[in-house]
């Protein structure tokens, strides 16, 4: 993972802007749109995991965007362009074709924004933002976000400890790899069990639920926050108010149909562009500082 910069914002600051940006994913069906998400979701992605996360792209996220958008007009046929039909006498349209492509962009979209929110905001931000205001519901999201890297990493370590005792659940025979797999699962269930109860203890100890109990944070917002967060508010309330506008509006049936250009439209489509491109942006200029730092020592 490379250093991210704008993890060391505020969880205000990171809260709000991925608010924006995966909200505007899901809604947004305008092409533009689609492609500006689209591609700034998988930079950051891409910033943060590296090259493995190419590797995952190409091997799963490719080819669930191929799936998704052939799924749609083999099951939808809406439309008023006909290009063929099917064996069974169902049309195949244009307009499914681009709206079943559309669709496939959008949800791979909110899934690299997803990846990169997971990054960014860990359980210590989200429990600070929302501690107050619903403290028990806080506190079981961010358990349960943390629970799955968690557990894979003990059954990880489980399974390898295993494999050292001449235990390997995956080369041997199928009957063998059954038992094998039953211990496994035994000794997990076993470490979820005690983990459980050192959790509940650690929790007792530290005062959690009596009056008057407070927390520590090291939060502080400062002046880099404060512009941050005006920036990002600004650029979502501008994009929103493009919507009464029809800036952002295009339709898939019967026809496709979209707003035309015009200036207002470019220059909504232009800061949608540099809100998505936010994190990368001061990256980018942390990463000069730094370099550029260097190069006077």
């Amino acid at each position: 993972m490379a250093k991210d910069s704008f993890s060391t914002y505020h969880p205000i600051v990171n809260f709000t802007y991925f608010v924006f940006v995966i909200l505007f994913a899901m809604v947004f069906l305008h092409p533009v749109a689609l492609i500006i998400s689209f591609l700034c979701s998988f930079l950051y992605s891409l910033y943060l995991n590296g090259i493995k996360w190419l590797r995952l792209s190409l091997l799963y996220i490719l080819p669930m965007l191929i799936f998704a958008s052939l799924i749609n007009p083999a099951f939808n046929h809406e439309g008023l362009t006909i290009l063929a039909y099917f064996p069974n006498g169902n049309p195949l349209t244009l307009e499914s074709i681009f709206y079943g492509l559309g669709t496939a962009i959008m949800f791979t979209s909110v899934i690299c924004w997803f990846s990169c929110y997971n990054k960014i905001m860990t359980s210590d931000k989200f429990i600070y933002i929302f501690g107050r205001i619903i403290p028990s519901m806080s506190l079981i999201l961010s358990m349960t976000l943390r629970f799955v890297p968690k557990f894979k990493a003990q059954l990880e370590n489980v399974s390898n400890a295993q494999k050292c005792m001449g235990r390997d659940a995956s080369t041997e025979s199928f009957f063998l790899r059954i038992k094998h797999g039953l211990k496994i699962l035994s000794i997990m269930i076993t470490w979820l069990l005690e983990s459980s109860i050192e959790t509940a203890d650690s929790m007792k100890s530290r005062g959690y639920g009596l009056s008057g109990r407070t927390a520590f944070s090291i939060f502080k917002f400062d002046t880099r926050d404060y512009a941050a967060l005006a920036i990002i508010a600004f650029s979502g309330l501008y994009i929103l108010a493009g919507i009464p506008f029809g800036a952002l509006y295009y339709r898939y049936y019967p026809t496709v149909k979209g707003s035309g250009f015009s200036l207002y439209n470019a220059s909504v489509f232009t800061v949608y562009a540099l809100l998505c491109l936010i994190p990368l942006i001061i990256n980018i200029k942390e990463d000069r500082k730094w370099k550029s730092l260097q190069s006077n020592i």
